[in-house]
């Protein structure tokens, strides 16, 4: 295959026309797109990656770890917000790379987005799993057999601390089952969904803000000292705490700010997406950073970062300093909010698959086929939850962390290269919402982004290695033969 055929692009009046012939229903207003950013957002770094990033890399400087993140977030998220008034399609960084930089490319950008979501989502459903446990455990039931509530590594590690032998079978039961339940719910219908998010964020934030508020009284200035731990280097030479873990904890909670960019993949459900569409990406950044920061804040000054726990950080916090009523609250408000975060990403999937099939890249069935009755990519969205359910069940929280940060870093570079090259390429064209300075702004996006990549360890990077190649295989095997572009060539 020739470099042309590589670089060919979908042209701009093609997108126009999927959007007129789309069955979605468009149903989402600028709130409930909002929503769906802040659903996504809120919840895998408050609930889920606080305990890691704290306890493993950075220590109290982690909300130095969501400032930096934070700060890539908003420089990739100008660029989205332009894209999604030009381009006011599902997709998101697939489909606008598709229209500027070339077919191959958003090939692999599209494949990388299967590790932000699908990733993103099991990584959810594992933390959802742990606080579930405890919720159960505050009710009193405490007799769980820990190989039905434990992937097989964390299972082995469990009986190491405990002093047992390792069960011979092991599975994160509560974690599969939560996936099945959303992917229920997304099968049913989008406004459904929306409907059930909004109620779920709404007790998210209300749960945010209780911990802000309600945890200030308890902080203890000491377990801020030092704010920066000494760096030091394990066995397998990672680096952790000093400056390096501060990087590498950016990297990693870099995973929990993707929610602007699952907003972006609803705009063919949005009323009017060339308005709302970067509205909703840029307010729900916002909130979501805002709070991030004052949770790490308060959470290391709760607890000291050594002593915090991994799987259900912020409940725990409110657990150490007697507090059991404020962690059953926060507990059950976590069970609940984590199951719109799976939501989220789980729905901006299955529309990614839609465009790929839309565009020949990916089997018509299952992945482009629409329910007669719920107007919904169902075939698509069981085959997720299907894979998405085992993953879930097998994998340990954090190898699942770092492939989700490595994905969406990725897809944040490559849409700041993208927007730029749209600007230069068809500067005339119409964009409701236009960046200022837009080569400085996508810039230091791409620079930002690929550095916070460069954070991550080898093996993170090794596995991310092998995807590629497994994406890059199926490009040139499938996809670039049935592509409808090369079908009009």
């Amino acid at each position: 295959m020739n470099l042309t055929k590589l670089l060919r692009k979908k042209p701009l009046e093609a997108y126009h026309d999927d959007i007129k012939t789309s069955q979605l229903k468009r149903t989402l207003g600028k709130w409930e797109l909002t929503a769906i950013g802040v659903g996504a957002v809120i919840g895998g770094g408050i609930f889920v990656l606080t305990g890691v990033a704290a306890n493993q890399y950075a220590g109290p400087a982690l909300a130095l770890s969501f400032i930096l993140a934070g700060i890539g977030c908003l420089l990739a998220a100008f660029c989205y917000a332009e894209f999604a008034g030009i381009l006011p399609v599902s997709g998101s960084a697939y489909a606008y790379s598709y229209g500027t930089i070339g077919e191959f490319f958003a090939w692999f950008i599209g494949w990388n987005l299967i590790l932000e979501y699908m990733m993103g989502a099991t990584t959810v459903a594992v933390s959802w799993s742990k606080y579930f446990v405890k919720l159960l455990q505050l009710a009193g039931i405490t007799n769980l057999p820990f190989w039905l509530t434990n992937d097989p590594v964390t299972a082995k590690e469990e009986a190491l601390k405990l002093g047992i032998s390792p069960p011979s079978f092991s599975i994160n039961l509560p974690a599969a089952l939560i996936v099945w339940v959303v992917t229920y719910i997304l099968v049913r219908g989008i406004k459904e969904s929306a409907k059930a998010n909004n109620i779920i964020v709404a007790i998210k934030v209300a749960a945010v803000l209780f911990v802000i508020v309600a945890g200030i009284a308890y902080i203890n200035p000491a377990n801020w000292q030092p704010f920066i731990p000494e760096k030091t280097i394990d066995a397998t030479g990672v680096s952790h705490f000093g400056i390096s873990g501060v990087l590498t904890a950016a990297g990693i909670v870099f995973f929990a700010f993707i929610g602007f960019d699952a907003v972006s993949t609803q705009s063919q459900e949005a009323v009017n997406p060339t308005r709302d569409i970067p509205f909703a990406i840029v307010t729900s950044l916002i909130i979501c950073t805002t709070l991030y920061i004052l949770v790490s804040l308060t959470l290391t000054g709760m607890t000291k970062y050594s002593e915090i726990d991994l799987g259900a950080p912020v409940a725990s916090a409110f657990g150490s300093v007697g507090l059991r009523w404020a962690s059953l609250l926060i507990t059950i408000a976590a069970v609940i909010g984590l199951i719109s975060v799976m939501l989220v990403m789980l729905l901006s999937q299955t529309r990614i698959f839609l465009n790929m099939a839309k565009d020949g890249l990916l089997p018509q069935k299952p992945f482009g086929v629409i329910h007669s009755r719920f107007k919904t990519p169902w075939k698509s969205t069981i085959l997720l939850g299907f894979i998405s359910s085992i993953v879930a069940a097998l994998t340990p929280i954090e190898k699942a962390t770092k492939m989700t940060s490595i994905g969406t870093l990725f897809a944040f570079a490559m849409i700041c290269i993208a927007v730029l090259v749209l600007r230069f390429k068809q500067p005339n064209l119409h964009r409701p919402f236009k960046v200022k300075n837009l080569p400085i702004i996508a810039g230091l996006g791409f620079a930002f982004n690929l550095f916070l990549m460069f954070s991550l360890d080898q093996a993170t990077w090794l596995r991310l290695l092998i995807w590629s190649l497994i994406g890059i295989s199926i490009y040139f095997l499938y996809s670039a033969k049935n592509s409808k572009l090369n079908k009009v060539e």
